[in-house]
């Protein structure tokens, strides 16, 4: 049935619906099946998305009419259908009016991924009008909060030195808790990797006091704060509440040093929200694991990193996962440095829209996958800036030296771009930095052809 004559309006004008602040905008690329016109199934599509179905129903009534989502711009050469759903559509808190991702995610992403006429369609960016943007949490800490308690300046407070517990599972605690002490000798921030939690292998409860002392150690030693990220991800709310209180009683009068890990996308929004209302003193670090199964640009269905990042700082996350932009090993490109804009900068134009958050605060780029000191400089200038959370597992406890030694590299890579410095002539006068191209020797060779021979040993 062709429902175009209801749920398509192709005079509606954008900056128009921007105008009027009622309507969140949706973009997606769509292709319907064969034998299906483009309009005919973008507006199958909204109805499916909003107040219909298949075929006409006797109880619509012309109210349920006012708040159909419609479709106001398809290109069916670039496959682009843009849909405008009336705010009041999406489901509210019952105690206190706000807004929830669950349910934006349900209609914009829901039944119609599965439409019987659409041979794929995937979201690639939206736009959240003003009374939008009020409604959602947004983040209650961000990397000033991080600068403040690692004594940096609160603007601008430059790299974190980070890392990831590796190997990633099958360490005991105390094994884990020393892997934890030798990197703190040299940097920043640690976090669990994202499967890691309560094994029987290594019980929370006797992992984490380990981990606080290391930590109490390694402050000692430097005389610096030290920052861990601990993983409370599990099925269950009260088990989350559980193991974040655990966490915090664990650390004590050092509980400000303590940011909570959740995998919110396989998880999911309830995970991520329960952790930001129920933590608003923590940093909430929103690990991705699993979102390539969707925002893959593979994915013909779905949504992109872009989308996924942009709905984390909605929800509250103090930081995300954004990939390497093609600097280290997870998919990505250069042009990925999108997705950070996006989510640190007050006002960004994206792919489709722009967007203004109106003075949400920020959620910090995290940058983890295959990154070591050698990838550092090529990746901060391409992003611009270096105000990142960098977590290295290899590039730390690779180093040929030791994880003090990988995290101390890290952060001599970082100031030799903000230096505007040469990496071999940096490497000369800095030994930890030197060692990393004798540490990741396929990475020099490709990155800084000859470097044995300008470099010379450091031993």
């Amino acid at each position: 049935m062709d429902q175009s004559n209801r749920y398509a309006d192709l005079s509606l004008r954008e900056e128009d619906l921007i105008k009027g602040g009622g309507h969140i905008l949706v973009a997606y690329k769509m292709k319907p099946k064969a034998g299906t016109g483009y309009l005919e199934g973008a507006a199958h599509f909204a109805a499916e998305s909003s107040t219909g179905t298949n075929v006409e129903v006797s109880t619509t009534d012309e109210f349920t009419k006012g708040v159909d989502a419609l479709v106001y711009y398809i290109d069916e050469a670039t496959e682009e259908m843009r849909i405008a759903y009336p705010i009041d559509l999406f489901d509210r808190n019952i105690t206190d009016g706000r807004m929830m991702i669950v349910s934006f995610l349900t209609l914009v992403i829901g039944n119609n991924q599965g439409m019987g006429d659409i041979e794929y369609a995937k979201m690639y960016d939206f736009y959240m009008p003003p009374r939008a943007i009020q409604l959602f949490d947004g983040p209650s800490k961000d990397i000033s909060d991080l600068w403040r308690i690692l004594g940096r300046p609160v603007r601008d407070g430059g790299y974190i030195a980070g890392t990831i517990i590796k190997p990633k599972l099958g360490l005991r605690p105390e094994p884990f808790a020393q892997a934890a002490y030798q990197f703190w000798l040299g940097g920043d921030f640690i976090k669990n990797d994202e499967p890691q939690g309560n094994q029987v292998f290594s019980p929370m409860k006797k992992t984490i006091p380990l981990v606080y002392d290391a930590m109490k150690r390694a402050m000692d030693e430097t005389g610096e704060a030290k920052i861990f990220s601990a993983n409370i991800t599990a099925d269950d709310h009260y088990e989350m509440l559980a193991r974040g209180e655990f966490i915090l009683s664990a650390f004590g009068p050092d509980a400000d040093k303590v940011a909570f890990l959740v995998d919110g996308y396989v998880g999911g929004p309830g995970m991520i929200t329960t952790a930001r209302r129920c933590f608003p003193n923590q940093y909430l670090h929103y690990h991705r694991a699993g979102h390539g199964a969707v925002t893959s640009p593979s994915a013909k269905r779905g949504y992109t990193a872009y989308v996924l990042a942009k709905m984390s700082r909605l929800q509250g996350a103090s930081g995300i996962h954004v990939g390497t932009m093609g600097y280290g090993k997870m998919e990505g490109d250069k042009d990925d440095r999108a997705i950070a804009y996006i989510i640190e900068r007050d006002s960004y134009t994206g792919p489709a829209y722009h967007q203004e958050w109106y003075g949400m605060k920020p959620t910090t780029p995290i940058i983890s996958g295959g990154m070591n000191a050698l990838r550092l400089p090529g990746f901060f200038e391409n992003l611009g800036h270096g105000n990142v959370i960098n977590t290295a597992g290899g590039g730390s406890y690779g180093h040929i030296d030791s994880p003090a030694a990988g995290a101390k590299s890290l952060r001599q890579a970082y100031d030799c771009w903000k230096a505007g410095a040469d990496p071999i002539q940096w490497a000369k006068e800095h030994k930890e930095f030197a060692r990393a191209f004798e540490s990741f020797p396929k990475d020099a060779d490709k990155l800084f052809p000859g470097w044995r021979e300008k470099i010379g040993s450091h031993r």
